[in-house]
């Protein structure tokens, strides 16, 4: 019994691990190219998740409807907030860089709340269950996995096989260089730091799609903890590593919780967390960069 509910268990956290990994690719991008930590990130999410909410019960349209719309507010987003302070603090302490997202952070926060309050929202986006013996996932989830992994292929290719990308690319290898061979680095990096942040509104959706409840302005929290995780665990500078490594702490995750609650006394959520950040701490001490280099 314990088996058939560890094995449901790892599976959903595969599941859910490809959307923790979506999640965290733009702020493995934007560390990547820029060299800024976005400390704000969560709150990005939380724009996502509100604008799946609006989509789904102002509009009357599926959550999938809300991705490219989420995508577009981020990258409008990004560029307001590079053109308006990171260009200027790019070569500045990082404590400045540090403190700008924060602000943003809390700008968004505030701003949400304005709109639509601090109250708890969520909607209920009900397409069925596929029982699969040893466990039950709802097609909700499917689609988020799905659009996940999409997501990052398509990543993939527009990084590889476009000469956007492979502009990118060239700054994050040389900058100098690159702007002696054309290359409009400036530019490259309002793109860069407008597309992680795209990236990351559009994760909010996915992550809605998995679970839509919860959704408040001060939600992000929690998920700039684990993205950091999931971040380090991949290699901080690395995209794809990012959804690498959300796979891994999607495992951990679920695994550890289905192990956690056999034990009397433990409050297995919490543990997770223990354990996570454990895992966390020794990665950092065996191998700081990650479990893959940038690339």
């Amino acid at each position: 019994m314990i088996l058939e509910q560890l094995a449901g268990n790892l599976f959903q956290g595969v599941v859910l691990g490809t959307v923790y990994g979506m999640a965290t690719m733009g702020l493995s991008l934007i560390f990547g190219v820029l060299k800024v930590v976005n400390v704000g990130h969560g709150a990005f999410i939380m724009v996502g998740a509100f604008t799946s909410f609006a989509v789904f019960e102002y509009l009357g349209l599926s959550p999938v409807f809300a991705i490219p719309v989420a995508f577009g507010i981020g990258m409008a987003l990004g560029m307001i907030f590079y053109y308006s302070s990171i260009r200027r603090l790019l070569k500045g302490p990082e404590l400045a860089s540090l403190l700008a997202t924060f602000s943003f952070g809390v700008i968004l926060e505030e701003g949400v709340k304005f709109l639509f309050t601090s109250d708890f929202r969520g909607f209920n986006w009900d397409l069925g269950k596929i029982d699969m013996g040893f466990t039950v996932l709802p097609y909700a989830k499917v689609a988020a996995c799905l659009g996940s992994v999409i997501i990052a292929v398509l990543l993939y290719l527009w990084f590889n096989k476009t000469r956007a990308g492979m502009a990118m690319r060239s700054v994050v290898e040389d900058g100098v260089g690159a702007r002696v061979c054309g290359v409009n680095v400036d530019w490259e990096y309002a793109l860069s730091f407008s597309l992680g942040i795209g990236l990351t509104v559009a994760s909010g959706v996915l992550l809605t799609m998995f679970v839509s409840v919860g959704i408040n302005p001060y939600m992000g929290g929690e998920y700039t903890l684990k993205a950091f995780v999931v971040a380090v665990l991949g290699g901080l500078a690395s995209p794809y590593g990012a959804f690498f490594g959300g796979l891994v702490f999607g495992l951990l995750e679920n695994g550890s919780y289905t192990l956690f609650a056999q034990i009397p006394g433990l409050e297995p959520f919490a543990m997770t967390r223990f354990f996570s950040f454990l895992i966390l701490l020794l990665i950092l001490l065996l191998r700081p960069t990650g479990l893959l280099k940038a690339k």
